[in-house]
C-alpha cells in the first residue's frame, strides 16, 4: 500500500446536472500525477463537516493518502449547491449524474465507490438504483430502505420526534436561503431552536407545533408531504429502494446499530441485495456489521445508561479499516481477503463479544415461542404476568385503558438524537414505565442456563379494542438479577395497518384480531439468573405520534377518546413473542 504524503484540496468544484442545476463538491486527492479510484459522498449536512469525521469513520484525508480521489458533495438545494432540496426525490438522478462526472475527472481512473451514513447512505442506494456502470461498490451505514416503513413511519405510526427534529435541522439551512432580513431570520431561528429544545411541548396539542413555523415561513414543505401520505402509496413507491433489489448487483458493506432507528432498513438492504450463484452459494459481495450503537454510532461503549464494554466500539474492530479494505478490493483489485471472511460480524450484548456468521439471520436459528400467561392482572411490574414456553389454556385476558392524553413516554431505544435530553437513545432501566397501569408486563422465571437471542423478533398479539383504530406496542427486556430492566428492541403497529400498509382497514370494536408487532432485531445473551420480559402497551411518545383512537387521519384532539384494550392468551388466542435462539 502506497501512502501519499501531500494532499491537494479543491473547494466548491462545480458539477452540472442534466437539468442545468450546479452542485458543488470539495475534492481531496494525492498531489501528484496519476489516475485514482474515486470515493464519493453526497450529503445534505454541509460538506465542510465531512472533512474531520469521528476517528473510526472514513476520513477524506486518510482516504486521499491511501490513493483515492475523495469527493464530498452538497446535495441539491443544500449549502453550496443550487436548486431546491426535496428529501429522497432527486437523489437517483443526481446520483447518476454525479457518479458519471466523478468517473470522468482527469484524476479519476473511472472506478467509483460511495460511502456515508444516514442520509448519505440513502444517496448511495438511490445512485445504485439508477445503475451508473462506473459505480462498483458502496458502504451504506445506519440508513433506510423503504422510506415509508422504518423511516418516516413504522408499523403505520408516524415517527413524530425524528421527523420534527430532522425537519427543524434541515429548515435551518433553508432559512438562510429565504429573502428575509437578518432580524427576521434570527427570530425564526430562535423559534426553531425553541421547538427543538422543547419537543414534548412542541408535540402537545395545546402548544404551537413546529409545523406552524414551517407553514408561516414556507419551510420544510416535505414535512407536509410525509403527513399527507400516511399510507404506502405511489408517492412512497417512487423512492422505495426495496422494489429494485432484484435488479441490482453491487458490492455493499452495510453497517448498523442495535439501537439505531434505521436498523430495520439496513437489515433489509443486506438481505435484499445478497445473491446466490448457480451452485446455490451466497455471493461474496455483501457484508454486514452490527454493533450495539445508536444513530450517532461508533465511538462510545456507553449506550444510554449501560456500558456495552470497551470492545463494543467501532475502533475495537477497526471499522474504518474494514471500509478501506472493502473499497481497496472492489476499486483497486486488492486480494486482501475481505470477501473470504464471514459475511456477518455482530456484537452480542450481554456476552459483550463480537460474533462472526455466514449470513443473516444466523443459520440454525431456532425460533421459539414464549407465551403470555396471567390470571388477568398483568398490569404493572407488580402484576401476575408471566412468560413461558407452555401453551396457555383457558386464562382470563388482561385489560388496560389507553389514554392519548397520558401516553407512555419514550425511554431509550432507537430514538432520534442523543443531543436531545428527552430522547436519549439506547439502554435505560424500564422499571419506571413498568409501574404504569397501562403497561402489561410478562416475565419469565430466572433462567437456569444462558440463552443467546440473535435475530429478528416479533410479538404475535391477540387483542381487541373499544376503538375503531388504536396502537399496540411491544418491547423485549433483559431483567438482571438486581431488577435492572435493560431494553433490547421494541416496535409498534397501528391497528388499521394490521393487514396492509397500502390499504388500511379499521377495527370492529370489541372484536379480537391478531396483530404482528415487529420488534425488528437484537443480539443478546440472557445470562443464567436473568429473566426475559415482554412489555405490551399502546403508546411510545414522542418517538411515535399518539393515536387518537378515532380512526381519523388527522390528529383531531378535540375528538380524541380513551380506548379499552384487551389482550388475550388462551389456547385459541395464544399471544406470544417469537425469539430467535442460537
Amino acid at each position: 500500500m502506497k501512502y501519499h504524503r501531500r494532499i491537494l484540496v479543491e473547494k466548491d468544484v462545480p458539477c452540472r446536472m442534466r437539468d442545468g442545476i450546479t452542485l458543488c463538491s470539495d475534492i481531496y486527492r494525492p498531489d501528484e500525477e496519476g489516475r485514482f479510484p474515486v470515493l464519493l459522498i453526497r450529503t445534505p449536512y454541509d460538506k465542510e463537516d465531512i472533512a474531520f469525521p469521528m476517528e473510526v469513520h472514513l476520513s477524506p484525508f486518510r482516504a486521499a493518502r491511501r490513493g483515492y480521489v475523495v469527493i464530498v458533495q452538497d446535495v441539491r438545494g443544500r449549502f453550496s449547491s443550487e436548486g431546491k432540496f426535496n428529501p429522497f426525490f432527486n437523489e437517483a438522478q443526481d446520483g447518476y449524474d454525479s457518479v458519471q462526472w466523478a468517473a470522468r475527472l482527469s484524476c479519476s481512473n473511472g472506478k467509483v465507490g460511495m460511502w456515508g451514513s444516514s442520509y448519505p447512505g440513502l444517496t448511495q442506494l438511490a445512485a445504485a438504483v439508477s445503475k451508473p456502470r462506473e459505480l462498483l461498490a458502496i458502504s451504506p451505514a445506519i440508513t433506510g430502505s423503504n422510506l415509508f416503513d422504518g423511516f418516516t413511519y413504522q408499523g403505520g405510526a408516524f415517527s413524530l420526534a425524528f421527523n420534527i427534529l430532522w425537519s427543524i435541522n434541515l429548515a435551518s439551512n433553508e432559512l438562510a436561503r429565504l429573502n428575509l432580513d437578518e432580524e427576521e431570520k434570527i427570530a425564526v431561528s430562535d423559534d426553531l431552536a425553541k421547538s427543538y429544545d422543547n419537543l414534548e411541548r412542541t408535540c402537545s396539542p395545546s402548544a404551537p407545533p413546529a409545523i406552524e413555523i414551517f407553514s408561516k415561513h414556507r419551510l420544510a414543505r416535505y414535512f407536509y408531504d410525509w403527513t399527507e401520505h400516511p399510507t404506502y402509496d405511489e408517492f412512497w413507491k417512487q423512492v422505495d429502494h426495496e422494489r429494485h433489489y432484484k435488479e441490482l448487483d453491487i458490492a455493499a458493506l452495510h453497517v448498523a446499530g442495535w439501537y439505531d432507528m434505521f436498523l430495520k432498513g439496513t437489515l433489509r438492504n443486506y438481505v435484499g441485495l445478497r445473491r446466490r450463484d448457480a451452485t446455490g452459494k451466497r455471493s461474496r459481495n455483501q457484508k454486514l456489521v452490527i454493533g450495539p450503537w445508536f444513530h450517532e454510532l461508533y465511538l462510545t461503549n456507553v449506550i444510554g445508561s449501560w456500558n456495552a464494554g470497551f470492545h463494543s466500539q467501532g475502533a475495537a474492530i477497526g471499522l474504518e479499516s474494514v471500509e478501506f479494505r472493502w473499497f481497496d478490493h472492489w476499486l483497486k483489485g486488492d486480494e486482501n481477503g475481505i470477501t473470504d471472511e464471514p459475511s456477518v460480524l455482530l456484537y452480542v450484548m450481554g456476552a459483550n463479544r463480537w460474533r462472526a456468521a455466514s449470513d443473516w439471520p444466523l443459520p440454525r436459528t431456532r425460533y421459539t415461542r414464549f407465551y403470555f400467561h396471567s390470571e388477568g392482572n398483568a398490569n404493572t411490574l407488580s402484576g401476575d404476568g408471566t412468560l413461558g414456553i407452555e401453551l396457555p389454556l383457558e386464562e382470563p385476558p388482561d385489560a388496560y385503558v389507553y389514554s392519548p392524553e397520558n401516553p407512555v413516554p419514550t425511554l431509550g431505544g432507537g430514538t432520534a438524537s442523543s443531543a436531545h435530553p428527552g430522547l436519549c437513545p439506547g439502554v435505560f432501566d424500564q422499571r419506571a414505565l413498568e409501574m404504569r397501569e397501562d403497561v402489561l408486563v410478562y416475565t419469565s422465571d430466572a433462567l437456569d442456563r444462558a440463552i443467546e437471542v440473535t435475530g429478528p423478533v416479533h410479538i404475535r398479539l391477540w387483542a381487541s379494542s373499544s376503538a375503531v383504530d388504536t396502537d399496540f406496542t411491544g418491547k423485549l427486556v433483559d431483567v438482571h438479577p438486581d431488577g435492572y430492566a435493560r431494553n433490547l428492541c421494541d416496535g409498534i403497529i397501528r391497528a388499521r395497518f394490521r393487514e396492509s400498509l397500502e390499504k388500511p382497514n379499521l377495527l370492529e370494536p370489541g372484536r379480537t384480531y391478531e396483530f404482528d408487532i415487529d420488534l425488528v432485531a437484537t443480539s443478546n445473551l440472557f445470562r443464567k439468573g436473568h429473566k426475559i420480559r415482554v412489555e405490551v402497551s399502546s403508546s411510545n411518545f414522542p418517538r411515535f405520534d399518539r393515536n387518537t383512537n378515532t380512526g381519523h387521519w388527522e390528529n383531531s384532539w378535540k375528538a380524541a377518546k380513551r380506548a379499552q384494550q384487551t389482550v388475550h392468551h388462551q389456547a385459541s388466542r395464544p399471544s406470544h413473542v417469537i425469539l430467535p435462539i442460537v
